[in-house]
């Protein structure tokens, strides 16, 4: 039986990550910053850390956030791992980070280096965005009499279920390297997914196009973030959707 740390298995995409390989059987540790016994704010490292990987075979990389600190704790996670002989580190990460020059995307495709250079057994994994990321956007904006949208500006959304069950077999196969990208069904307008927010929440706001400027915009408006041709994902938006909101 494989012994497996799931950083960051308390969120969305962890939580589902370390659900899947305990019912195949696998031992999980859960680490994140409130979760005990693995209790570790990895941008801190420290003996929690070394404690928490001590007999750990693969870390599934999963703790992330556009607030900052995130090659802080690669780099943390990183040596620990190298200290207690870790075989396999799988990280997830986003699909179009090295066409995009958005901030968080940087971010990511720097995390991606350090894993790359760790001197570990990595497996990288890059999806587009979750449904449920477009329904943190749509939810403030909705807030307002009308929606104001980035124009001309498509997405992918992907069934977060999905991700974590490819993540769950990536952790327990060799080190794989840069894998095939994961998409979801359909590209669309964000105008199209706004307004089948707006159905499922009951709203009716009208759309506002709003041009933007900056490379990171106009990367965005020419697909830097899609990939079409690896549009694998099942889940459709409004399937989610209708989850979400059905009471």
């Amino acid at each position: 039986m494989t012994t497996i740390l799931v950083t960051g298995g308390t969120g969305v995409l962890g939580r589902l990550v370390t659900e899947r390989l305990r019912a195949d059987g696998h031992e999980v540790r859960v680490l994140s910053r409130h979760s005990r016994p693995y209790a570790v704010d990895l941008r801190e490292g420290g003996s929690a850390l070394d404690a928490a990987l001590a007999g750990v075979d693969t870390v599934v990389h999963c703790a992330s956030t556009p607030r900052g600190g995130d090659e802080r704790a690669a780099a943390n996670l990183v040596e620990a791992a190298r200290r207690a002989g870790v075989g396999h580190l799988v990280y997830i990460s986003i699909v179009g980070v090295d066409r995009v020059p958005f901030g968080y995307y940087k971010t990511k495709l720097a995390v991606e280096r350090l894993v790359e250079q760790s001197g570990l057994g990595w497996t990288t994994l890059r999806t587009t965005q979750f449904h449920d990321l477009l329904v943190q956007v749509f939810q403030p904006l909705a807030k307002l009499p009308f929606m104001l949208l980035p124009a001309g500006v498509s997405d992918q959304p992907i069934e977060v279920a999905e991700v974590a069950g490819r993540l769950a077999e990536l952790a327990v196969g060799a080190p794989a390297g840069r894998v095939p990208d994961m998409g979801g069904p359909e590209v669309r307008s964000l105008d199209s997914l706004a307004r089948a927010y707006l159905s499922a929440t009951g709203r009716r706001r009208p759309l506002v196009r709003v041009p933007l400027w900056g490379a990171a915009y106009r990367a965005f408006r020419a697909g830097g973030h899609l990939t079409p041709e690896l549009a694998v994902g099942k889940g459709t938006f409004e399937e989610y959707l209708e989850r979400r909101f059905r009471a």
